[in-house]
This record gives C-alpha cells, sequence and structure tokens, in this order.
C-alpha cells in the first residue's frame, strides 16, 4: 500500500478532488490537508508521518511545509505539481490534469 497525502491552501477544492480520485486505485490510501491554518482539514505531522508520498499543489505550499513541518520530513518524498488554484471541486480538468501528473510517478499506473 503506498500513502498519499495531498496538501493545497484551504482543503476545498485541489486536495479534496485528488483525495476522490485517487481513493478508488487499488493499492493506494490517500488523505488530503490543507497547509492553511483556517483550512477544513489542516495538516498535521500525524498525516505527514504516516504519508510515503506528499503531493503539494504550489511552490509556495512546498515551503510552507518546510517551514513548519522540517523535522518530520527527514527521508520524505515532497512533490509539487504545479496546479494553480483556479478549479473547482471535482471538475473534469482537474482531475485529468492530476492523473496525468500523479500517475506517471507512482510507476504502477502509468
Amino acid at each position: 500500500m503506498k500513502k498519499l497525502l495531498f496538501l493545497c491552501s484551504q482543503n476545498k477544492l485541489r486536495s479534496p478532488t485528488a483525495e476522490a480520485v485517487f481513493s478508488e486505485y487499488p493499492g493506494l490510501e490517500v488523505e488530503s490537508a490543507g497547509l492553511d491554518r483556517t483550512a477544513e482539514n489542516p495538516v498535521s505531522t500525524e498525516s505527514i508521518t504516516w504519508a510515503d508520498i506528499i503531493f503539494v499543489m504550489e511552490k509556495s505550499h512546498k515551503s510552507k511545509l518546510s517551514k513548519n513541518f522540517q523535522p518530520f520530513l527527514k527521508g520524505k518524498r515532497v512533490i509539487c505539481l504545479d496546479i494553480p488554484d483556479e478549479y473547482e471541486y471535482m471538475e473534469l480538468a482537474l482531475i485529468e490534469l492530476l492523473q496525468q501528473k500523479v500517475l506517471p510517478l507512482l510507476g504502477t499506473f502509468s
């Protein structure tokens, strides 16, 4: 089981979409969270420790993650997907973009 954690700012649109999409794939456990204190589901040290791979949507998310959780990121693979905040929850274009960017990185699904 690969454990994937998807992060965006508020955990309202991009990361919950990623969680919903990739939860359907066998062999994957998926969670999502937000990096802002006001996020629907704020990221925790537990979720960072749990994850095998952490996906962030923007470079600024990677910086914020590093700044706030550096001790917990040792040995973690953190990947920036470069997906801007211009999509709605479960928007087809966002789903296709996520699949196009994430699946090749997982190896078994590409």
